[in-house]
């Protein structure tokens, strides 16, 4: 069985929490208010859930990821791609990214940087926020 971290088909990796969960088709399927055929599609990788149902899946199966999932289903997220558009710097970035066919690790290595980058930012806002009081 792939693990919730790995690059499996999302339909597996959904198919998978679910065994483990000891849930079945049918009542995962009621669960997330959608027709067991349609979760059974998901499974087998005939059709693609939206970012709403793949949300739905994850608060169902806590073991999964959301970011994995919409990875795997090729969707990067409603608020990303908004963003894409707004800051064409971040197209151009994942162009490169994606044209360098940067692996595994160069990516986990590029994210960490980019967590980096957030957490020092957080913190000069939290700084100029004390410093206004």
């Amino acid at each position: 069985m792939a693990d919730p971290g790995s690059n499996a088909a999302l339909g597996a990796q959904i198919r998978e929490a679910r065994v483990r969960a000891e849930i079945s088709l049918r009542e995962l399927a009621r669960r997330i208010d959608h027709a067991p055929s349609y979760l059974n599609d998901i499974e087998h990788d005939r059709r693609v859930p939206s970012e709403p149902v793949l949300r739905q899946i994850c608060a169902e199966l806590p073991e999964l990821d959301l970011d994995r999932l919409l990875a795997a289903a090729g969707r990067v997220g409603a608020g990303a791609q908004k963003y894409l558009m707004a800051n064409p710097t971040a197209g151009v970035l994942f162009r490169r990214v994606s044209d360098a066919g940067l692996d595994e690790r160069d990516l986990t290595q590029l994210l960490k940087q980019a967590e980096r980058l957030i957490r020092e930012r957080n913190k000069r806002w939290e700084g100029n926020e004390d410093s206004e009081k």
